[in-house]
C-alpha cells in the first residue's frame, strides 16, 4: 500500500533523484536531487523553460533514462534500477507515456489499428480477435477519431489526428499513470483545447493520475491541481496551482509568470518582462533548501530568502 500523506494517497514517489549524461569530463548533470510526490487522481504539472530536466524525469519515471541516484518508487514498490522481467512489464503496463513529437512517435509503416493495437498484441489484453476489434474501434471513437481511420497510415493525418492516436495507443492499455510530455506543443491552438478536454474527460472516467510537462504556464493552469518549477535540473518552487499563480515567490517563477501573453495587444505592449538572473543568489555561506513555507507551498532557497519569501506570502 503506497503512503498516504494528508488522506491522498502517494501513487509515484521521486526521491533525491539525479540523471547525468556523459562520464567524466563530459559529464552533464540533467536533473539534480530532485524529490516531490504525485498523488493518486490529481495532475502534477512539471513547468520549466527547454533544458531544464522536465522530459529527464519523465522518461526517468518510464523507465527509458536510467537514474545515476536516487529512486523512484511507484504504488509502493521501487521502480528504477533493476528490475524482473515481470516487473517490468507490469511497470509498461501501468504507467504509458504520451510523447511531444506525434509525427516521431509513431510508426510510419504501420496502420493506425497496428499501432493501437500493440501493446494489446505484446501484453495479450484481449480475449479474442473480436475483443481486440471491439477495444480497438471503441477507443478510436472516444479519441474523436472515426473506425474507417484504423486502416491509414500516420502520414495521412493532421498533427492533432496523429497526437489522438498517441493518447489512444496510451489509453487503450488501461494504465494508471500517464506521463504526458508537451502533448500540445506541436498543434495548432484551436485543437490544443479538444486534446486538453480529452486528457480531462480520460481522467474523471479512469480515474487517471497525470505527470504533464509544459513550458506553458497558462495552459498549465487550466489542467493542473499542483505545479512543480524547475530550472536547470533543480526545483525552485511546488504549490497548489491556484496557490502558486496567486503567490510565485521564487525569481525564476516570477519571470516565467511575465513570459504569459497577455490577450490585450495595448497592455502587452507595455508588459516589461522579467528576466531571472541566478547570480542574486548568495550561496556561499548559507546552503539553500527546498522548504515548505505552509500552505504546502515549497521553496528553494536559504534561510534567509525562506524568511523573506515566508513574510510575502503571509505578511507576517
Amino acid at each position: 500500500m503506497a503512503e498516504t500523506q494528508n488522506e491522498k494517497q502517494v501513487l509515484l514517489s521521486i526521491r533525491n533523484l539525479s540523471v547525468v549524461f556523459g562520464r567524466k569530463k563530459k559529464a552533464f548533470k540533467a536533473v539534480d536531487n530532485v524529490s516531490f510526490d504525485i498523488y493518486k487522481g490529481e495532475t502534477l504539472s512539471l513547468v520549466g523553460e527547454s533544458g531544464s530536466g522536465k522530459t529527464t524525469i519523465g522518461r526517468a519515471i518510464v523507465r527509458i533514462n536510467p537514474c545515476s541516484s536516487g529512486e523512484i518508487w511507484y504504488d509502493g514498490k521501487k521502480i528504477s534500477g533493476k528490475l524482473s522481467r515481470a516487473e517490468d512489464r507490469e511497470v509498461i503496463r501501468k504507467i504509458q507515456m504520451i510523447f511531444q513529437d506525434p509525427a516521431a512517435s509513431l510508426n510510419e509503416r504501420a496502420t493506425i489499428e497496428y499501432i493501437i493495437s500493440e501493446g494489446l498484441y505484446n501484453f495479450h489484453l484481449y480475449k479474442d480477435e473480436k475483443d481486440r476489434i471491439s477495444k480497438i474501434e471503441k477507443i478510436t471513437r472516444d479519441v474523436g477519431l472515426l473506425p474507417e481511420h484504423l486502416t491509414r497510415y500516420p502520414h495521412e493525418f493532421s498533427g492533432g489526428q496523429r497526437q489522438r492516436v498517441g493518447l489512444a495507443r496510451s489509453i487503450v492499455m488501461e494504465p494508471e499513470f500517464i506521463v504526458a510530455d508537451e502533448p500540445i506543443s506541436a498543434l495548432d491552438v484551436s485543437i490544443r483545447a479538444q486534446v486538453l478536454n480529452l486528457l480531462k474527460k480520460f481522467q474523471q472516467e479512469r480515474g487517471l493520475t497525470y505527470l504533464f510537462i509544459a513550458h506553458d504556464l497558462s495552459i498549465v493552469r487550466f489542467i493542473s491541481d499542483r505545479i512543480v518549477v524547475i530550472y536547470k535540473g533543480r526545483i525552485m518552487e511546488i504549490a497548489e496551482t491556484e496557490e502558486l499563480f496567486a503567490y510565485p515567490l521564487h525569481p525564476y517563477t516570477k519571470s516565467l509568470f511575465s513570459a504569459i501573453p497577455i490577450p490585450d495587444p495595448i497592455i502587452e505592449k507595455k508588459k516589461k518582462l522579467f528576466v531571472y538572473d541566478p547570480s542574486i543568489h548568495d550561496y556561499s555561506t548559507d546552503e539553500p533548501q527546498l522548504c515548505d513555507i505552509g500552505n504546502g507551498h515549497m521553496v528553494f532557497g536559504n534561510a534567509k530568502e525562506i524568511e523573506e519569501y515566508k513574510k510575502i506570502r503571509f505578511g507576517n
